[in-house]
């Protein structure tokens, strides 16, 4: 590896560490490690790269990001509700309120269909709920 593309992969594991924190600080010490092992086709710096240069780039913040997500999300219906979960609880961790949340959603009842704009918004009280429960615990 020459000394050029070293740095150049140490500023994307650092940008990729950064974006990760804004996602959710309990993602700044993600181990790509144990993706290897859950997903051993997957190398650890194929992930890094991704998360250093596609969900990095400028133009939209963690928070931007994680509301389009929850809008995709929500159109693709019950084939996303592990990952739509998941992208809320990241979204909270972000800044997004849960008014907004759900104004994403109530959006994409267009796109998606009733049906799957009920459903996200099922997930994403339930999401809320525990958010409550965890913040008075």
């Amino acid at each position: 590896m020459t000394d050029t593309f070293n740095k150049m992969f140490q500023q994307m594991l650092q940008s990729g560490q950064e974006m990760a924190r804004a996602f959710n600080p309990a993602l700044e010490h993600v181990d790509s490690k144990a993706f290897e092992k859950l997903i051993p086709t997957m190398p650890s710096d194929m992930l890094e790269m991704w998360f250093g240069k596609t969900f990095n780039r400028d133009g939209l913040d963690a928070r931007t990001r994680l509301l389009v997500t929850i809008a995709a999300l929500t159109v693709q219906g019950a084939h996303a509700e592990p990952q739509l979960r998941l992208t809320i609880r990241h979204a909270i961790e972000a800044g997004a309120t849960p008014r907004e949340i759900a104004e994403v959603i109530y959006q994409m009842g267009m796109f998606g269909g009733i049906p799957a704009m009920q459903k996200a918004l099922e997930i994403a009280q339930g999401v809320f709920t525990e958010s409550d429960k965890d913040e008075t615990e």
